[in-house]
């Protein structure tokens, strides 16, 4: 028997939900952003069949811990009836290193704190009334999201697109489950669903932009996530010529993956685009949204420090 706890993903599942990482999410990705000497590597393996594993450490000093993390992700679990995400969570002794905990958690607080990190972005981005929301995007990320956002956001309407008319049917069936008091439809034309939104999250998978910048109005606030490495792509050049704000989660990885990186490749934007970090306007230090007509976007591809905080709450929650 290891010398440390090994928790499961039922138990984890049983005792953690997105709400209670959304204030220590805030609180890691502020740190990151302001205190000296954070440390948040990645690195993303590709595997077969579309699989990938994603590695991601933390170290805040200050913090009493620091987490490592693997998670795997290779859809076409969903074929064999295997859950399409797994790995594990390994929570550390910042002073001495030893392991505290293991939290196998197939996923789970990956999910959550993504969840909990595009909540955060809306609530410091997303303009006061924002009401009404349009998720692109049919998958477990895009789910939560919405879930999340209703959280942060008195949230009125729900719309979903995907690039399927049986996914979009089936997050629909899920989100009237979740939010019974809320009107959730799909709709087939993007154009049309960003348009009408206050709020739009992307949460797709794709290598091919699904939102365009042509399609945006002034006041509204964007949320992406769903491009996380160096081949995946959501937004388009129209995008970042649109958005007033721009703000990421990590400035360096966000040059090196996911939509940023894209933009700064193709020559479509320079590094200096980028506003600031998400954690900078959460501790105060550079200003969000100036005014109601900014088009406020942020970019999020998971870091390091989100994995600390949903680690470090998680065991907290599950020790007796």
């Amino acid at each position: 028997m290891p010398a440390f706890p090994v928790h499961t993903a039922p138990e984890i599942r049983a005792a953690v939900g997105v709400d209670d990482l959304l204030e220590p999410v805030a609180e890691a990705l502020a740190a990151f952003s302001t205190v000296e000497g954070a440390r948040a590597p990645i690195s993303v393996l590709p595997l077969k069949n579309g699989g990938d594993a994603h590695l991601k450490a933390a170290y805040l000093p200050g913090m009493p811990h620091f987490v490592v993390k693997v998670a795997t992700w290779f859809p076409a679990n969903r074929a064999l009836g295997l859950p399409e995400g797994g790995g594990f969570v390994a929570l550390l002794d910042a002073r001495t290193g030893t392991v505290t905990a293991v939290l196998e958690d197939e996923h789970h607080l990956s999910d959550l704190r993504t969840a909990a990190a595009g909540a955060v972005s809306a609530r410091a981005l997303a303009r006061p009334d924002a009401s009404r929301v349009t998720v692109m995007g049919t998958g477990r990320q895009a789910r939560l999201q919405a879930h999340a956002l209703t959280r942060v956001r008195g949230i009125d309407h729900v719309t979903v697109w995907g690039r399927t008319p049986e996914g979009a049917a089936r997050l629909v069936g899920q989100l009237r489950e979740d939010l019974p008091d809320l009107p959730v439809e799909a709709v087939a034309d993007p154009e049309a669903a960003v348009r009408d939104a206050d709020v739009i999250i992307t949460a797709t998978a794709g290598t091919s932009p699904v939102l365009r910048g042509d399609w945006l109005r002034p006041g509204q606030h964007i949320t992406a996530l769903g491009a996380d490495d160096e081949h995946k792509r959501e937004l388009d050049a129209g995008v970042f010529a649109r958005a007033t704000r721009i703000f990421v989660d990590g400035r360096d990885l966000n040059l090196r993956y996911g939509d940023v990186h894209a933009a700064v490749a193709a020559g479509e934007i320079t590094p200096d685009r980028i506003t600031g970090e998400l954690g900078e306007v959460l501790s105060g230090r550079t200003p969000g949204r100036r005014t109601s007509s900014d088009i406020t976007l942020a970019k999020l591809i998971g870091i390091g420090p989100q994995d600390l905080a949903a680690a470090e709450t998680a065991v907290a929650l599950l020790t007796p």
